[in-house]
């Protein structure tokens, strides 16, 4: 099963620009997801991005969407994730900041990564370096001036949807953008299934170095994540924070945009 990837095409040939939507066939008994075979690869690792982290261990790291809060979902997480002493990123919107302080104040005072997944989640494929900055840096603010936290160096695009392009700016305004390589459907608070079912969909991909992305406005995921948690322990595997990554905050910046004007995108179909 491939997890939603969307790949700008004319005739049968990938365009090398993009737009891309980041997606692989899952991960079976161990083995790595089908990153390589994508037709991205290539950018992704020009541009210093993540998807997983050194897979001859057995590391995992645990990450979050938070576009919006959900029946207080998250403070259950951050309730679990204290139990068990496991590091996590959440990545974070301008409407969450904005609605849930308190969850965002939390989350830093506890010790979490708290990532930008900019203001209001657009397609950045489609819109310019300067839009890209704008929103990013309203994130980054709000941020601050809740936790008082002045850095913030991880940024998971919207959507998933990417280009050279926009890995590269973002790289330029200091961030590393973090993907994924364990992930399923549970983005959806209509079809949510029982903790079992998510627990079943997050253990049975897991792989040494994975990238876990969890939507915190799922129930599933929120009643299965102790479960998960215990599970991948039992199994060999310690949960590591993206700061653990070797460079990860000490790679130096790329140099700044030149002053051409913006590459032209298409826009590209719309992840979940």
């Amino acid at each position: 099963m491939c997890l939603g990837i969307s790949l700008a095409t004319s005739g049968n040939t990938v365009r090398a620009d993009g737009p891309f939507h980041f997606g692989f066939k899952k991960s079976v008994n161990g083995s790595l997801p089908s990153i390589n075979e994508e037709g991205f690869k290539d950018i992704i690792d020009k541009n210093g991005a993540i998807f997983t982290g050194d897979t001859t261990k057995k590391d995992i790291f645990l990450t979050f969407d938070n576009g919006y809060e959900n029946k207080g979902y998250t403070s259950k997480i951050l309730d679990t994730l204290k139990e068990k002493k496991v590091p996590a990123a959440f990545f974070i919107t301008g409407h969450y900041v904005k609605d849930q302080p308190e969850l965002v104040k939390r989350m830093a005072a506890e010790g979490h990564i708290i990532g930008n997944h900019s203001w209001s989640h657009p397609d950045m494929t489609t819109v310019s370096d300067e839009r890209i900055k704008e929103e990013l840096d309203k994130v980054k603010q709000a941020v601050s001036e809740v936790t008082g936290r002045k850095e913030m160096t991880f940024l998971r695009p919207p959507r998933g949807i990417f280009n050279d392009r926009t890995l590269s700016v973002t790289r330029q305004y200091g961030y590393t953008n973090v993907f994924w390589s364990v992930a399923y459907k549970d983005w959806d608070v209509n079809d949510q299934k029982g903790a079992d079912y998510a627990f079943r969909k997050v253990t049975s991909q897991l792989h040494p170095g994975a990238v876990l992305l969890i939507h915190a406005i799922s129930k599933d995921n929120t009643d299965a994540l102790g479960a998960i948690i215990d599970e991948a322990r039992r199994q060999g595997y310690t949960f590591k924070s993206l700061k653990d990554l070797p460079g990860q905050q000490k790679t130096p910046p790329a140099p700044k945009p030149s002053a051409e004007p913006n590459q032209k995108t298409q826009q590209g179909a719309l992840s979940n």
